[in-house]
C-alpha cells in the first residue's frame, strides 16, 4: 500500500488522524507524515487551524511547513456529528494526535479508552502542558511556559537583562517530536502485541528532558546554572568571534583540539601554557582567553578564518539565516531545503526530511492543503468506503 504520492517512506500504511492545533501536535503530524504516514488532519470548518495564518513577512507561509503530507477533513468536534465522524475516522486509524487541554476529548465524547476499545491498536499521542495527570493537568499551557517550567527560559540570555527565548517555539517542537518517538515505540510494542496504548507528552518534561546535567549538578553539589549570554561556563573556547566582516562560531574545547587551534593562530605554546592546557583550566580563564582568541580573530575576514578552521580542523562555522542556507552547496547537495510547487506562492522552499534513511527514506509527497477541508471526500471514500 502507497499513500498516494511518489515515495512510500518506512511508515507507509500507517494511517494517522491529527486532531491538534497551533504547533506541538500539528508538528508530531509533520514528523509521521515525512516518514510515511498518511496524516488526516480534522479542522475546524470555514475557520481551520490558526496556523493558516502564521508566520511572517506579508505572506506567511509556515502552514505549508507543518501541513506538508496532510490531507484536510473538515469536522467540527463540537458537534455531535463532528464527533461521530471522527469516531468512524479514528477506528480505522494507527495513531491518533491531540494537543488540546486534558480532559477537553473527553468532553467531546471521544474518550481514548472508548475510543480503544473500537480500535484496541490504537495509539494516542496526547500532548500538553504539565501532562495528563498531576494538580497542574488542567491548567493552560503553551510552549513558552514549559520552556519556563522546565527551566530552559531561566538560562537563555544575559545575567543583567531578563530571561530570553530561543527565536523558535521549542518547547512546542520538542514536545512534538517526543511524542512521535513515543508513538514509534508504541508501535513497536503494538507489532509484538496488537496493544495500543497511550502516548503522554508534556511540554515541560520534553523540555527537562534536554537540560543536560542541571538537575544532577543542584543534586550533587547545589550548582544552578545561570544566564551567561554566548558562553557555556567551564567550556572554552566555545563562543562566537569577531571578523571584520562580521562573528564565526568557534569550538575548540577539547585539548587535541585548541592544540590545533592554537597553532593556527601562531601560538602553539598556548597549548601548554599551565593557563590554558587543560578542559578546567580553560575554563577558569574563559574571558581572558575569549579576549586573546577575538583580538586574533578581528583581524580577519570571515571567509580568512573560515579557511584557517578547515585547514586546521577546528570545529567552526559561519552563523547562517535562510538567506545563507539557500547559497550553501552543502544545503543543496544533502537536499536540506525542498521546493514544493504552491498555488499561491508558485512554489515555497523549506527544510527538508530528517534524518535521512537509507532504505525507507522519507519525502514530501503533498504539499499543505489549502482549503480547509478539500480532501474530506476523497479521505471518506478512502477510509469509509463512502
Amino acid at each position: 500500500m502507497t499513500n498516494g504520492d511518489g515515495k512510500a517512506g518506512a511508515l507507509n500504511g500507517i494511517r494517522v488522524v491529527e486532531m491538534g492545533q497551533l504547533i506541538a501536535g500539528p508538528f508530531c503530524g509533520q514528523l509521521l507524515g515525512d516518514m510515511g504516514a498518511e496524516i488526516v488532519k480534522l479542522e475546524p470548518p470555514e475557520t481551520g487551524d490558526q496556523m493558516r495564518h502564521w508566520g511572517q513577512g506579508d505572506r506567511p507561509s509556515w502552514w505549508r511547513v507543518i501541513a506538508r503530507n496532510k490531507y484536510s477533513v473538515a469536522a467540527d468536534l463540537r458537534s455531535e456529528a463532528g464527533q461521530a465522524l471522527a469516531r468512524e475516522l479514528i477506528a480505522k486509524a494507527d495513531i491518533l494526535i491531540e494537543n488540546f487541554r486534558p480532559g477537553t476529548l473527553e468532553k467531546w465524547n471521544l474518550d481514548p479508552a472508548e475510543l480503544r476499545k473500537a480500535n484496541p491498536g490504537l495509539i494516542v499521542v496526547r500532548v500538553s502542558g504539565y501532562g495528563q495527570t498531576g494538580p497542574y493537568s488542567q491548567r493552560a499551557g503553551f510552549g513558552g511556559i514549559g520552556e519556563a517550567m522546565g527551566g530552559w527560559r531561566g538560562i537563555v540570555g544575559y545575567p543583567d537583562r531578563p530571561p530570553a527565548r530561543m527565536g523558535v517555539s521549542i518547547g512546542d517542537t520538542l514536545a512534538a517530536t517526543y511524542g512521535c518517538m513515543g508513538a514509534l515505540a508504541a508501535l513497536h510494542h503494538r507489532s509484538r502485541t496488537g496493544e495500543g496504548q497511550i502516548v503522554d507528552s508534556a511540554l515541560y518534561e520534553a523540555v527537562l528532558q534536554v537540560m543536560e546535567s542541571t538537575v544532577a549538578d543542584y543534586s550533587a553539589s547545589g550548582t544552578k546554572r545561570r544566564r551567561t549570554g554566548s558562553t557555556l561556563p567551564g567550556i572554552a573556547p566555545s563562543n562566537v568571534y569577531p571578523c571584520r566582516d562580521g562573528e564565526y562560531l568557534i569550538g575548540a574545547n577539547q585539548d587535541g583540539v585548541f592544540a590545533r587551534l592554537a597553532a593556527a593562530m601562531g601560538r602553539p605554546e598556548l597549548a601548554s601554557d599551565e593557563r590554558y592546557a587543560t578542559h578546567r583550566a580553560r575554563g577558569a580563564r574563559q574571558e581572558e582567553l575569549d579576549a586573546l582568541i577575538g583580538d586574533w580573530t578581528r583581524t580577519m575576514t570571515i571567509a580568512e578564518l573560515e579557511a584557517k578552521m578547515i585547514e586546521a580542523g577546528v570545529p567552526a562555522g559561519r552563523v547562517y539565516d535562510a538567506e545563507d542556507m539557500f547559497a550553501d552547496p552543502h544545503f543543496a547537495a544533502r537536499e536540506a531545503l525542498v521546493t514544493l510547487p504552491d498555488a499561491e506562492f508558485g512554489e515555497v522552499t523549506m527544510q527538508g526530511v530528517f534524518p535521512k534513511l537509507s532504505a525507507t527514506p522519507g519525502s514530501v509527497r503533498r504539499p499543505a492543503p489549502l482549503e480547509v477541508g478539500q480532501d474530506s471526500e476523497e479521505v471518506l471514500k478512502r477510509w469509509l468506503g463512502r
